[in-house]
């Protein structure tokens, strides 16, 4: 099962994960994680890096963030390029979450990915769709070899 680490400003993740929590009863392998203004953001790569390692059992991770590029974005995106199946999701509300819960189960990280945007979309993107749309800076010299 995909592991969740819902992240977002203020109250706002532990707010989603306790509504999802009232309708569904305990949720396993998922955590949230609230941004306070103020939060250092080696703190917030502390407690996301403490939440990913209680959700993850080896099927992948998905962070779930409210706005693309703020901190909590930034971070997690940092720690998903140093752990495999790990994705970073933004843009997310109540009615998305819950209608994916399901597929926590089924289906890999990379499909919960493109399936969780394509439901969301335009409101809802993954770090991978940003960086399709800005590929890697890449230098010249890495392109030949000498």
């Amino acid at each position: 099962m995909l592991g969740w680490v819902i992240t977002c400003h203020d109250d706002k993740a532990e707010e989603l994960l306790e509504r999802l929590e009232t309708k569904y009863g305990p949720l396993a392998q998922c955590r949230a994680v609230n941004f306070w203004r103020g939060l250092s953001a080696n703190m917030l790569s502390r407690m996301l890096c403490d939440a990913l390692h209680e959700t993850d059992t080896g099927d992948g991770v998905i962070f779930l963030t409210d706005t693309s590029g703020a901190a909590p974005y930034r971070v997690a995106s940092l720690m998903s390029h140093k752990h495999p199946r790990c994705e970073v999701i933004s843009g997310i509300h109540f009615p998305l979450l819950e209608q994916m819960l399901p597929f926590r189960a089924t289906m890999s990280s990379e499909a919960f990915r493109h399936h969780i945007v394509s439901r969301g979309a335009p409101e809802v993107t993954s770090l991978w769709h940003q960086q399709q749309k800005n590929p890697p800076f890449v230098l010249l010299h890495d392109l030949y070899d000498c």
